[in-house]
């Protein structure tokens, strides 16, 4: 397929006429009910994306963020795995393929062709639109439950899905996902606490299948964070749309998309020695840095006396392997 290259840039433009012609007002109310709902508990057999204006209002409000969310568990994938070039990628729960933009960017040299699966078919139109010309893509509508059986493939992602779903058909759905990947599976879920204890627990079958974490966890082990203390959770900046402006208010021109990840792999990989897990505390001659590392959570102090490193903390971002590779000369 001769396709453009999938980037945020071309996303937005892709998002940027999908409003014209709805009244803002019908826009903003409709992506008022659309976030106390479509990610709430409304099961998958009675999709909350009813139409055209649902789904593109919707796509325009939160697509970039979910794009973004994704695009930042496989960066840290790729880092841990930077040989492995999957073929072929299935999108569960898709909707109108934000993973399936963050997948075909994460691979840009070669991006592997992605199957669609959502059950909301108003959803899956609009992202065949949307993808038209820049997305190797299939779409199928699908029902996300028990019953569903996924084609092996190289890389499966399961993106903002697992809380519409109940306990049962969340521990299908990740089983049946490490059944199909032969290369990676990557979850990813809001940055709340109720996301990071479903991250958990989808961490905790895929290693049970036989996966080992390469992202964002230095090692496929217990999480060292008492459960009910603190919940593990990055942050994704995202450029606000007009239609963000007009809904939630406010003059800053971008917001932090929270959202929790993991990463599970059936080929080599080296996972980061830390991660930062929150954002660096820049002090006069100081960095602190809050780490996850294989002995757990603790804290590291880099001074101005560590030399070059002391600039690559100053460098360092929330999400980021640490200690850094060293600087290419």
């Amino acid at each position: 397929m001769n396709a453009s290259s999938a980037s945020a840039d071309s996303l937005r433009a892709a998002l940027a006429g999908l409003l014209d012609g709805l009244p803002p007002s019908q826009a903003a109310k409709s992506v008022e009910r659309l976030i106390a709902h479509y990610r709430g508990t409304t099961p998958t057999d009675a999709p909350v994306l009813r139409d055209r204006a649902d789904v593109a209002a919707y796509a325009a409000y939160r697509m970039p963020a979910t794009f973004e969310a994704a695009r930042g568990a496989l960066e840290a994938l790729r880092d841990a795995a930077p040989e492995w070039v999957p073929a072929g990628h299935v999108d569960v729960g898709g909707g109108t393929g934000a993973a399936s933009w963050a997948v075909a960017e994460a691979w840009g040299e070669a991006p592997p062709r992605s199957t669609v699966l959502d059950w909301a078919e108003p959803a899956l139109a609009l992202g065949r639109e949307l993808a038209a010309g820049v997305l190797d893509a299939e779409w199928r509508r699908e029902r996300i439950g028990t019953a569903l059986r996924l084609p092996e493939t190289d890389l499966v992602t399961v993106s903002y899905v697992l809380k519409e779903l109940t306990e049962a058909d969340r521990a299908a759905l990740v089983a049946e996902a490490a059944r199909a990947a032969r290369g990676a599976v990557v979850v990813v879920e809001p940055g709340t606490p109720d996301g990071y204890e479903r991250i958990i627990a989808a961490r905790t079958l895929l290693v049970e299948a036989g996966l080992t974490v390469a992202a964002p966890c230095p090692h496929s082990g217990a999480c060292p964070i008492a459960p009910g203390t603190d919940w593990c959770h990055f942050a994704a900046r995202v450029s606000r749309s007009s239609l963000h402006r007009r809904v939630k208010g406010g003059s800053l021109p971008y917001e932090d998309e929270k959202y929790a990840y993991v990463a599970a792999v059936r080929v080599p990989a080296v996972p980061a020695p830390a991660r930062v897990t929150r954002r660096p505390q820049i002090r006069k001659g100081q960095v602190l840095l809050e780490l996850c590392g294989p002995d757990g959570l603790g804290r590291e102090t880099v001074t101005k006396r560590h030399g070059p490193l002391y600039k690559r903390a100053r460098d360092a971002e929330w999400g980021d392997a640490w200690p850094p590779e060293p600087a290419a000369e």
